[in-house]
């Protein structure tokens, strides 16, 4: 029994660290080199002195990216675009889930079919259709224009609307699906309870129903925030240059600029910022529990 159980940790123990930590820590190693014409294509971060090994670590990349204009407005826009998709996804999804969860029960599974059904969809394929859409001469300008609510078209493309509009809708099952599991285990007889003490039911909606299912929709913030933060797809072909995010600037600097050193510190404060709501939930659970201290 013992050396199952130390099987049963070793072995999440050592994939972690050959392929999270390992890993990690070489991206952190390069981001503080220089970058180089050789191979590999920047400095080493210790070298041979008279008295040992010397470190040679840099600050110059972190230094260029919060002062260069272009890193910052990829830094805003994916923070800014990122929250505006989460908080789209978690109203979306809230009033979706509320829905599946009030539908008869044979019902739930042909919905939560159709929930997830664009997922047997490739997701580039997904991003393209909503080209089609967005564009000016596109599906939604040309039935706005039908009906007579704009005079020419509108410029969704190519903007960060059209950003925000893809990542909600790819994300929104994200959203959805979490929720959904923490309102099914409620029992509805709450929300009758507070109807019946005067609360109308948009109030026990929200006085009773949203708290109960707080670890939901926690849960799905997280799940939307972290991809979208680091999205790349969707803002290079939805998105202009003003729209450039952080995922976009990690793929310049890897696959275009080829400095290995400037897209290992892009990566290290994307995962900065991916870890940082990640620790605020746990927080934010723990302090949620009886007897924990927040």
């Amino acid at each position: 029994m013992i050396y199952r159980s130390l099987a049963l940790i070793a072995l999440p123990a050592l994939w972690t660290l050959l392929f999270v930590a390992i890993p990690a820590a070489l991206i952190l190693k390069i981001s503080f080199a220089e970058p180089q014409l050789a191979q590999p294509p920047y400095t080493p971060l210790f070298e041979a002195g008279e008295y040992g090994l010397v470190l040679k670590a840099h600050l110059a990349n972190y230094t260029l990216i919060f002062s260069d204009p272009l890193y910052i407005r990829a830094l805003g826009n994916s923070l800014l675009y990122a929250g505006i998709a989460t908080l789209c996804c978690l109203a979306l999804g809230l009033a979706i889930a509320r829905a599946v969860s009030c539908a008869a029960p044979r019902w739930q599974p042909l919905l939560l079919t159709l929930i997830i059904l664009p997922f047997w969809t490739s997701f580039l394929i997904r991003v393209y259709a909503w080209i089609a859409l967005l564009k000016p001469e596109g599906l939604i300008n040309a039935a706005l224009m039908g009906l007579g609510l704009i005079d020419e078209p509108l410029v969704m493309i190519n903007t960060g609307f059209g950003v925000v509009i893809g990542m909600t809708y790819t994300y929104l099952p994200f959203a959805i699906l979490p929720i959904y599991a923490s309102l099914i285990g409620q029992s509805p007889r709450l929300t009758e309870a507070a109807v019946d003490l005067g609360a109308s039911p948009i109030a026990a909606f929200w006085l009773v129903t949203v708290p109960l299912a707080r670890s939901g929709i926690l849960a799905a913030g997280l799940m939307v925030f972290i991809p979208t933060v680091g999205e790349f797809v969707i803002p290079d072909l939805l998105g202009g240059s003003a729209t450039i995010m952080l995922g976009q600037a990690l793929w310049s600097e890897f696959f275009s600029n080829r400095d290995w050193t400037m897209a290992s510190a892009l990566a290290v404060i994307l995962t900065i910022l991916l870890l940082a709501p990640a620790l605020i939930l746990q927080r934010l659970e723990l302090g949620s529990r009886p007897g924990m201290k927040k």
